[in-house]
């Protein structure tokens, strides 16, 4: 087994706040100076998982309408529609509902740790640019695997429409215009 070192890996609080644990013999590793993280046999991709969260994924056969800047981008009664604890729904469509010839992709990447690796689409409209509006999963994680390769578009930098009624626009990092 060949040793290796990283420098600066772990800290702690040699002095901890009053009032809180004392944590002076206790240490914690920074994420980005290990090679992996492990939940018993299983790779931990971004960050750990939080307990308390839950990521559900479920077919549908409401009717999904995505406009941006008025015009239609995607159309379809086949959506995917992913459930995560804290977030809003998100509307997975697949590519035959989506208007393709609006799609430019991206170098964007990120990685969740419920969901894999999410590749991005820009997409132009009336000669505008929207840069990394839509994203995709080409490998998602197995908990996940229905929305491989379905596009979402995230309800605050477009319009959705689901069966005919306009969606709130959240108020989350992702659904920022």
């Amino acid at each position: 087994m060949r040793s290796v070192f990283s420098e600066n890996a772990l800290w702690n609080y040699s002095q901890p706040l009053e009032g809180t644990v004392d944590t002076r013999e206790y240490v914690a590793f920074y994420w980005n100076k290990m090679d992996g993280w492990f939940e018993e046999e299983e790779e931990v991709f971004g960050h750990a998982r939080d307990p308390y969260k839950r990521v559900e994924v479920l077919q549908s056969s409401r009717h999904v309408r995505v406009f941006l800047n008025e015009v239609c981008v995607a159309d379809t009664k086949t959506p995917i529609i992913l459930f995560e604890t804290g977030l809003p729904r998100r509307f997975y469509l697949p590519r035959t509902g989506v208007r393709t010839e609006f799609l430019h992709p991206s170098s964007l990447s990120t990685v969740c740790p419920y969901k894999g690796e999410a590749s991005y689409f820009s997409l132009e409209v009336g000669g505008q640019l929207h840069i990394d509006l839509a994203w995709y999963y080409q490998s998602p994680n197995l908990e996940v695997a229905k929305i491989e390769d379905y596009i979402c578009f995230p309800q605050g930098k477009v319009d959705l429409l689901v069966d005919g009624e306009l969606e709130e626009r959240p108020n989350t990092k992702w659904d920022k215009p």
